[in-house]
């Protein structure tokens, strides 16, 4: 018998008849003789909705107030899905994070789990139940309640994996794996059998919406094997996340992610001298932004070309912050882009094999595309290139290194 921790997002728990699907594949589960502990978001469309309610009240509505609202869209699930499992002939129980006491942070709509009381949900699994927990949510030591922030369930999920030393955590959505790439963009694209923590934590940060990194992270800390499943499919391996294996045959290549969400800003003709990227980046950084990759070019006239990405949410208060304190350090030019994409190779084949950039820029020169800015790490490589050309240079990339095929050796 194994102990399996589902986890079901809101587009899975979206309607009536969803619960019930949900049910019956849990109820499936328990007849094969898992442990079955069941994590669920609120339904779809549910927590945009309590937040115009709350930006109808106040459109500054944040904190505590904010964290009691929203928390009510996972309890509406858990019980429904409760109440779906009993009618099935399956006992059920349903807690909310409160309930089943996820310690967290009091660093109200972005919360971190310090801790939870795994008891209640022992108690109620040895008595042949199965438990539903409310996920995105907590408590503080204060006894209010929290939540962590937007995908947050998947996060809840991977911690009580983690805290019931679960055989593995399985999120429910609506793909049935990771793939190769977006297949809405490349038709090709490959569901892959397995992928590293290492490498799905660089396709989450990269542009992958698949798994909430928060969740990647934390599996991967305490060792929590994770696999992504379809809710809508009844067959399928889906695709497990785990830790490097020495006996699996590693392609070079894993996967193409891509970010639209990117804005460039450059500041031209600054003097090259200490301090000055303290100072650019400072004007930013004091705005919350967070910087993404990063290029100087130093001239032979001792002034300094300094280029850098941020969120494209982030772009116009940032070139804003910019052009105040262009003449204090003495720059000739603040610019920014708007129409610019990142495209990423990722894979841990990288660590053993040579040539890999050699080859994308070679691929994406043949296209005419021209790259803007390079940033890489052991295991990715990521290139900014115009808007334009990004179902192109996914396209010409996924085509070049053959992610369409098994790789080698692979029975």
């Amino acid at each position: 018998m194994a102990l399996i921790v589902h986890k079901y997002g809101g587009t899975s728990v979206g309607t009536i008849d969803r619960i019930q699907n949900v049910a019956a594949r849990i109820v499936r589960a328990r007849e094969a003789g898992d442990d079955i502990v069941v994590v669920v978001s609120a339904m779809s469309g549910e927590t945009n909705r309590l937040i115009d309610l709350a930006h109808g009240i106040d459109s500054r509505a944040a904190g505590r107030e904010l964290d009691v609202l929203l928390s009510t869209g996972e309890q509406v699930t858990i019980a429904l899905l409760a109440m779906a499992l009993e009618k099935a002939g399956c006992p059920a129980r349903s807690y909310t994070g409160a309930q089943v006491h996820i310690l967290t942070d009091s660093a109200h709509n972005k919360a971190r789990i310090r801790d939870i009381d795994d008891s209640r949900m022992r108690r109620d699994l040895d008595a042949g139940r199965v438990v539903v927990v409310a996920g995105f949510q907590g408590v503080d030591e204060h006894g209010s309640i929290t939540t962590l922030g937007r995908g947050g369930s998947d996060t809840t999920a991977v911690a009580l994996a983690a805290a019931l030393k679960a055989d593995e955590c399985q999120i429910y959505t609506d793909v049935d794996g990771v793939y190769t790439t977006d297949p809405r963009v490349v038709s090709k694209a490959r569901r892959l059998d397995r992928i590293t923590f290492e490498e799905m934590l660089e396709m989450a940060s990269l542009g992958s919406k698949v798994l909430q990194i928060r969740s990647v992270e934390f599996a991967g800390k305490y060792n929590v094997p994770l696999r992504v499943l379809s809710s809508f499919e009844e067959s399928g391996p889906g695709t497990l996340i785990t830790f490097e294996d020495e006996t699996m045959e590693q392609a070079l290549i894993s996967g193409i992610a891509f970010n639209r969400d990117e804005a460039q800003l450059t500041v031209s003709g600054v003097p090259d001298q200490p301090g000055v990227a303290y100072k650019i980046l400072s004007a930013v950084s004091d705005l919350n932004v967070e910087v993404d990759m990063i290029v100087q070019n130093v001239g032979a006239d001792d002034m300094t070309d300094f280029t850098f990405t941020v969120h494209r949410n982030d772009y116009e208060k940032s070139l804003e912050a910019l052009r105040a304190i262009a003449g204090e350090i003495g720059a000739r030019e603040v610019s920014g882009d708007t129409r610019i994409v990142k495209v990423s190779l990722v894979g841990v084949g990288m660590r053993s094999h040579a040539g890999i950039a050699s080859k994308m820029f070679e691929v994406l020169g043949k296209e005419g595309i021209n790259i803007r800015m390079i940033s890489t790490s052991e295991i990715k490589i990521s290139v900014v290139i115009d808007e334009k050309y990004l179902e192109l240079a996914v396209r010409a990339l996924h085509d070049a290194f053959e992610l369409e095929k098994e790789p080698a050796g692979k029975e």
